[in-house]
């Protein structure tokens, strides 16, 4: 079957290159020289070469073209690139997204070959020099994604978080400070990644003057765990942004504070407290579990109380929405199968290689990211509306909406 398989996506691919280079050829039917001849005509096929696909390796040869005509400005000749499957290209982009997972989770580049070899059929592209090269390429994308312009977009809700990774050849845990936000069209995007010393408010505070150094807006609404040090540093860098806890964390700390045996019935009254048909409902089921728990275990109740307005901060946001902002699961669901992985594996060889790595886990994570719920909603919510319930109440001028959205 699996050779069945892979027949049929040799067949498949072959046919999109032959369609590509005709429709190329095609396009430049018109361009002939002084004796009338094309100028761009097929000219036989590449040498086969063996591409890492999802269904295997898969056997290819693709067509050629001689491509005689002269780019004017430069005096260059015009090539032929496939869009299909670029020059020298060894495997697909999915097969290219296993890899920094593979790396995080402690794979070493010499076992990359004979690991993929049993599921790909073949280890062709996958050596420890081109593994090598590819995480050279990729920290030099990272660097230049923390150095990009930040000042033409706009995020209106912010996530954050930070992630420890082992790292081979250092003692030190690698720890990466992520940043997700929420564009003004609803869109999630991954604002900032960096190297920090633990989760210390001067890392995150560093992190955030960068941002705001490279155009960065203050966000309306940041998520994230209550132990951070990012809170302090929030409030200094941006001491407009309202604050939310998330209710992942939170439960978990409730939980620790609470006997295994009491662990079914707490979780249930905490879900009648974030899952509240309206803040109002969310203080009665606070009230609730003040009283069933507060007798016995204080401490895991005072983790709910001393916290409440900041826990509880997302129902003042569309209802749309409430899903989205009481946890940091978009970084959590990213990074979950790695944070499984971490102690029982060596981890990236090197910190700028980890970091490397962990960018290129959430570029290829982004593009499946969905949109949040109502999403025509964030850019009011950056226009300054207001909420009851969930719903909206004051709306912004069409004026005032347009200008948050461009």
């Amino acid at each position: 079957m699996d050779e069945l398989v892979r027949d049929g996506a040799r067949q498949m691919l072959a046919a999109a290159l032959q369609a590509e280079v005709a429709a190329y050829v095609e396009q430049f039917a018109d361009a002939l020289d002084e004796d009338g001849h094309r100028l761009v005509v097929r000219n036989g096929y590449h040498q086969q070469r063996a591409v890492a696909t999802g269904a295997g390796a898969v056997t290819v040869t693709a067509p050629r073209v001689n491509d005689k005509r002269v780019d004017q400005e430069t005096g260059e000749r015009q090539r032929f690139s496939s869009k299909i499957l670029p020059a020298w290209s060894r495997k697909s982009p999915k097969v290219a997204e296993v890899l920094p997972l593979l790396y995080l989770h402690g794979l070493s580049s010499l076992d990359f070959a004979p690991a993929l070899e049993q599921f790909l059929g073949s280890g062709s592209g996958l050596s420890a020099a081109t593994v090598t090269r590819l995480t050279t390429q990729w920290q030099d994308e990272a660097k230049a994604f923390e150095k990009r312009d930040l000042s033409k977009i706009d995020f209106v809700y912010l996530w954050v978080d930070g992630i420890h990774l082992k790292v081979r050849l250092e003692q030190e845990k690698l720890c990466l400070l992520v940043m997700i936000g929420v564009r003004a069209d609803g869109r999630k995007e991954l604002v900032a990644l960096t190297d920090g010393y633990r989760e210390s408010t001067e890392s995150w505070a560093g992190l955030l003057r960068d941002a705001k150094r490279r155009g960065m807006r203050a966000p309306v609404l940041a998520m994230g765990d209550g132990a951070l040090g990012f809170w302090a540093a929030l409030r200094d860098v941006f001491p407009t942004t309202r604050e939310q806890r998330c209710w992942f964390h939170k439960s978990a700390n409730v939980l620790a504070a609470l006997p295994k045996s009491a662990h079914p019935g707490a979780v249930k009254a905490m879900q009648e407290i974030y899952n509240a048909e309206d803040i109002e409902h969310a203080r009665v089921a606070v009230k609730a579990f003040k009283i069933d728990y507060g007798t016995k275990f204080p401490k895991a109740v005072e983790k709910i109380t001393d916290d409440l307005d900041v826990l509880l901060e997302f129902y003042n946001y569309p209802a749309d929405h409430w899903v989205h902002l009481r946890t940091t699961n978009p970084i959590e669901s990213t990074f979950a199968t790695v944070r499984l992985r971490t102690k029982v594996t060596k981890g990236p060889g090197s910190r700028a290689a980890g970091l490397a790595m962990a960018y290129k886990l959430i570029e290829a994570a982004q593009n499946r990211w969905r949109a949040v719920n109502a999403p025509h909603l964030v850019a009011l919510v950056r226009a300054g509306a207001t909420f009851h319930k969930g719903k909206l109440v004051e709306r912004p001028t069409d004026e005032e909406t347009e200008v948050m959205v461009a």
